[in-house]
């Protein structure tokens, strides 16, 4: 990256130094140029106020040629005097750009260029007052002769500026790579990295992903521990089971318990797998998510008719109330949501206790709430109950085949269908859940 921030800069610093000598150069000649034509104008005034036009005429005196051509014509062209050639040789001028601006303006400029030479002509003509024109000329280096003349001195000059604007390249450059790379290198202690002022945005962006990915790390490293755990008290109590049985330690009627606890623990495991293996699905993002119009109120019907069994097997009463509303979400997700809360309304519930479900039609989204009249939490335990492998009361949750992972998927699923989930609950009474689904695709 250094390299090729310096390249760049070196390329913008050359570009920049030649496009600039190309433009001075320019400049120059045009001041160049204009100095020569009023260097002319002023001689051919000296020799206008000197009176020396006159005696060349009546004395037939020759100027001698001083790098300055004097041409002295008739108003028609016809040419009777020049300081550098016989009058008689030379051809009518009245053709000549800088004779004919003369004529119509009072003086006229020209400049004519030679390849060959390598040179450029200027002429500076004007109108007399007994209606002659004079005429200087003057030979001056073409721009391209100038600039060779100078080359040395502007190849010194480039080489220096271009080795000024390397070493100031590298040092921006390194200037502006330094926080990057401290970032890089110290993303645990980013307080302390010095940076300028538009680079502050970056670098708090990269603080929080930091942040996100190091409880994001902590999480799956908290969760992997947790499943260890979780997965070897079953499976201790299977392998145990099964060694009593397989020595021939354990009577008749202890097999037939023994089996009893094999089983419920294997279904403990098989619901400790399942669980965990949707958090993990719904973690990495990679499902599908097909979303519709689904009816609540049909899904928490169905719901209820599916925890029936577990309701009576717990002796808890329970009841569907509310009117019909439409959501906008997945029904295996809506399912999902609808099955965890009231299987753990059932779990956590008092002997004889109750469940009440209700759906309303709030304008802009659908409130589904479940009630019941169960052990309740305590108020320092709600912020966490949604943490995976949180219990509250963990003998009585892994009593009743609790994972711990049902109020994380719920949580999680709530986040994707952008539904909002809060909790209120008061140990002894109960708890109560409400769940805000959107109803349109485009509500917030």
């Amino acid at each position: 990256m250094k390299k090729k921030i310096d390249f760049q800069l070196m390329a913008i610093s050359s570009v920049a130094i030649f496009a600039t000598m190309i433009l001075i150069s320019s400049v120059f000649y045009e001041l160049y140029q204009s100095q020569i034509i009023d260097d002319l104008r002023s001689y051919s005034n000296l020799l206008v106020e000197s009176s020396m036009v006159e005696h060349m005429q009546g004395s037939g005196y020759t100027v001698p040629a001083d790098r300055v051509r004097i041409t002295i014509m008739n108003a028609d062209g016809t040419v009777w005097y020049d300081n550098e050639a016989s009058s008689q040789s030379l051809d009518n001028h009245k053709s000549r750009p800088e004779v004919q601006e003369a004529l119509e303006n009072g003086e006229g400029i020209a400049v004519r260029h030679s390849s060959t030479m390598q040179k450029s002509t200027f002429y500076y003509a004007r109108i007399l007052e007994n209606g002659d024109i004079l005429r200087l000329a003057r030979e001056a280096g073409s721009i391209w002769s100038i600039s060779y003349s100078t080359l040395p001195f502007v190849v010194i000059m480039v080489f220096f500026l271009l080795v000024i604007c390397l070493l100031v390249s590298h040092f921006l450059t390194k200037r502006l790579i330094s926080p990057i790379e401290q970032l890089a290198q110290n993303l645990d202690n980013m307080s302390e990295i010095t940076a300028y002022e538009e680079l502050q945005p970056f670098i708090t962006m990269i603080q929080e992903q930091h942040k996100d990915i190091m409880r994001n790390a902590m999480i799956r490293q908290e969760f992997s521990a947790n499943v260890s755990h979780e997965l070897k008290t079953p499976l201790t109590s299977i392998s145990g089971y099964a060694q009593l049985i397989e020595t021939g330690m354990a009577s008749d009627e202890d097999v037939i318990r023994f089996a009893k606890g094999i089983h419920a623990n294997a279904n403990r495991l098989f619901s400790l797998i399942s669980d965990t293996i949707r958090l993990s699905e719904l973690d990495s993002g990679e499902q599908e998510v097909l979303f519709g119009r689904e009816s609540l109120k049909q899904l928490a019907r169905n719901c209820l008719d599916m925890l029936q069994f577990s309701a009576e097997k717990h002796k808890i009463n329970m009841n569907l109330s509310g009117e019909e509303c439409s959501v906008w979400g997945n029904k295996q997700m809506v399912e999902e949501v609808l099955y965890n809360l009231c299987d753990n309304a059932i779990r956590y519930n008092n002997e004889g206790g109750r469940v009440d479900v209700n759906i309303k039609d709030l304008g802009e989204h659908a409130q589904l709430t479940i009630t019941d009249t169960g052990i309740g939490i305590p108020r320092d335990a709600q912020e966490r109950i949604f943490e995976r492998f949180y219990r509250v009361d963990k003998s009585r949750s892994k009593s009743t085949g609790g994972t711990g992972l049902g109020l994380a998927i719920v949580k999680h699923i709530t986040a994707t269908l952008g539904a909002k989930i809060s909790l209120q609950s008061e140990v002894g009474k109960g708890t109560k859940v409400t769940v805000l689904f959107k109803k349109n695709e485009s509500d917030k």
